[in-house]
């Protein structure tokens, strides 16, 4: 029986590891295939044709073969766009990916998420000054697109429509709920709505970004509880490493440090 053969899929590596002395696992996030792991034999040959082009945050067309578990690479090309993200906003790349790794199941496509995607990684490497509003409006289309995003337009256990005024707060297990006076994680009703409305939109990237901006400071925190509490974790990896980069240059004067881009220190920037 002839193996079954893909060819020219949009893809981005998500992830790699060890397979043999000379060959690497990938971790794939395709368009219309979903996440698969590539086996990329002699890919670490100092004369494989793979080298230069298998690389995080670039958009990559690739063939491959198989429909077991672990398929085979056969080719992969640089499909051209945007330049790789560098600094600060490589490590929140690494964020999303990590986000990918997590949540998403193999072989199970998400073709809207996919365009998202390419959306956010493009606009880190253009867009040092608004990191944090990049990493939020993914969040919020990620969650949602997988279905782990509650409706923001309804309360969860009554599904009676939000008052604009009121305050609510985001709980992972059964979405919004109204708010006690002191519930520090809780915002309008208007934000929910808003950011409901931009994710509505037939092309919701630029939309919910523009709605992060006005919102940024009160949505990071429930977005961060949810995604700890569906990843099961209480630090990414990413995270920590941030964290790690940071300790190693606090000798530095203040004016030397960038912003960090997946802290909870609110930030100025704002999307155009």
């Amino acid at each position: 029986m002839a193996l079954k053969r893909f060819t020219e899929e949009p893809a981005f590596v998500l992830h790699r590891y060890d397979w043999s002395e000379t060959s690497l696992v990938l971790e794939v996030f395709t368009r219309h295939h979903g996440r698969i792991a590539l086996v990329a034999k002699g890919v670490k040959r100092p004369t494989s044709q793979f080298r230069p082009v298998l690389l995080p945050l670039q958009p990559l067309h690739v063939s491959w073969t198989g429909d077991a578990e672990v398929r085979t690479l056969k080719a992969a090309q640089w499909q051209g766009g945007h330049v790789m993200p560098t600094g600060e906003a490589l490590i929140s790349g690494s964020y999303l990916n990590e986000l990918l790794m997590r949540l998403l199941a193999r072989d199970d496509p998400h073709e809207r998420l996919f365009d998202h995607f390419t959306t956010a990684v493009q606009l880190l490497a253009e867009r040092s000054d608004a990191q944090q509003l990049i990493l939020r409006a993914f969040e919020l289309l990620l969650l949602r697109d997988i279905g782990l995003l509650p409706d923001l337009a309804h309360e969860g256990s009554t599904l009676a429509g939000l008052d604009p005024q009121r305050r609510y707060v985001l709980v992972p297990e059964s979405g919004l709920s109204a708010a006690q006076a002191d519930d520090g994680q809780a915002i309008t009703g208007e934000q929910w709505l808003g950011l409901q409305a931009a994710m509505d939109e037939p092309a919701p990237f630029v939309p919910t970004l523009r709605a992060c901006a006005a919102c940024l400071q009160a949505v990071r925190v429930p977005l961060r509880n949810l995604l700890h509490y569906h990843c099961g974790v209480r630090v990414f990896k990413t995270r920590q490493l941030m964290l790690d980069v940071q300790a190693m240059t606090r000798q530095r004067p203040p004016a030397d440090l960038g912003a960090d881009p997946l802290s909870d220190t609110p930030s100025t920037a704002t999307a155009t």
